[in-house]
């Protein structure tokens, strides 16, 4: 295995940094900050940052097969136009629940996209904290963050064992995706939030976007959604 490389390619201090998917035509990472209501487009080759503002906390966000993006905003699943940064309403849930919010959201493989406010994975060590988001790579194993853990392990879905565990220089990292030409490269994003001022200063890195390399093992392309 190559020695593996940790670098933070965006030390932007996001207060929730979530939801990393890689999308393969235009070389980025596109990901949301919640709390800011924000989505963000990282270009790999420019080192540019985009972002679009949304009327509430924006959970996640997903490729879709016809151009543009999904994401999950506040109760809502809604379609995004990058380009004049537009949003549609596909479906409303929950219109009942005043103050909730989708948490997290995926496509499957059949292209649907799935959210919810609760998940449950397996089992970690105490160390580990709170498992949050989640990616699996070309020998179809899992990559775990772990949030209040400072770390993404990697799981072998059927067992359960945890097969490789590699931390970061931040205390609360979110979510995790494959990217880069080849799918080879890691990102991880990561919070500051629930941290005092005094802490934001040790490390200075909490709420940054991260890139591993020499995992040793590739990723696949994310499935965008086919409605």
């Amino acid at each position: 295995m190559s020695s593996i490389k940790i670098e933070c390619v965006l030390p932007e201090n996001y207060q929730l940094s979530e939801s990393p998917v890689w999308e393969e035509a235009s070389n980025s990472l596109v990901f949301v900050d919640i709390y800011a209501k924000k989505v963000y487009r990282w270009d790999s080759l420019s080192k540019q940052v985009h972002q679009v503002a949304m009327d509430a906390p924006v959970s996640s966000v997903a490729l879709r097969q016809s151009g543009g993006y999904v994401a999950t905003i506040g109760t809502k699943f809604c379609a995004l136009n990058w380009e004049d940064q537009s949003t549609i309403v596909l479906a409303t849930v929950d219109k009942d629940k005043k103050n909730n919010r989708f948490n997290d959201g995926k496509v499957d493989p059949a292209g649907r996209y799935f959210a919810g406010n609760r998940r449950s994975v397996y089992k970690l060590e105490k160390e580990e904290q709170v498992p949050d988001g989640m990616c699996t790579d070309a020998e179809g194993k899992l990559w775990v963050a772990c949030y209040n853990g400072g770390r993404v392990i990697r799981l072998d879905p059927e067992t359960g064992k945890r097969l490789q565990t590699v931390r970061l220089p931040v205390g609360k990292t979110t979510s995790c995706c494959f990217g880069g030409k080849d799918y080879s490269e890691m990102y991880v994003t990561s919070a500051w939030e629930d941290m005092d001022p005094g802490s934001l200063l040790q490390p200075p890195k909490a709420g940054g976007i991260f890139k591993i390399t020499g995992l040793g093992v590739k990723g696949v392309p994310p499935y965008p959604y086919v409605g």
